[in-house]
């Protein structure tokens, strides 16, 4: 596993990933619907549904398209973009038309980009509002989810060059 999950914080998943490819491709990768739609999503998964309003207060809409026919749509809005260092977003999880499930925590986000030498390491502080919260999204597979999400992105950097 190449990327790393610190729960040590009640309510928080410290992600973080290193890539090969500048701060400026990465964030690209993270903020363009173009791009979105090729990585996002565990492995065996795809993005058929991928809208994004990328400015403050605008939001990403997608739905996850997985084996069996199943489905998983979530909710972003933008509270902070300070390309390419900084990205602060809630999800949450939502029905195919968008609208937030209350059965689901909504998560904030700080995805924090940084370049030493042509190599970007990305930062993600993914917090709830309680531990349970937290908890419950872990018991889910969140941690396989990332990383495989994250896998992907690799993969996708290299063949897109």
């Amino acid at each position: 596993m190449k990327t790393l999950f610190d729960k040590s914080s009640e309510c928080e998943i410290h992600v973080t990933r290193g890539f090969d490819a500048s701060r400026q491709r990465i964030w690209e990768m993270y903020t363009q619907a173009e791009h979105l739609k090729h990585w996002w999503g565990p492995e065996g998964w795809t993005l058929p549904v991928c809208e994004l309003d990328f400015r403050l207060g605008g939001v990403w809409f997608y739905c996850m398209a997985g084996p069996d026919d199943m489905t998983s749509c979530g909710k972003a809005t933008y509270l902070e973009i300070d390309p390419p260092r900084r990205l602060v977003y809630t999800d949450a999880f939502a029905d195919a038309d968008g609208r937030v499930l209350d059965s689901f925590p909504e998560a904030h986000i700080t995805v924090e980009f940084s370049e030493d030498d042509g190599r970007t390491t990305v930062l993600s502080v993914v917090r709830y509002d309680t531990q349970e919260q937290r908890d419950q999204i872990v018991e889910m597979g969140a941690e396989a989810g990332i990383d495989q999400t994250l896998d992907r992105l690799e993969a996708y950097l290299e063949s897109a060059g």
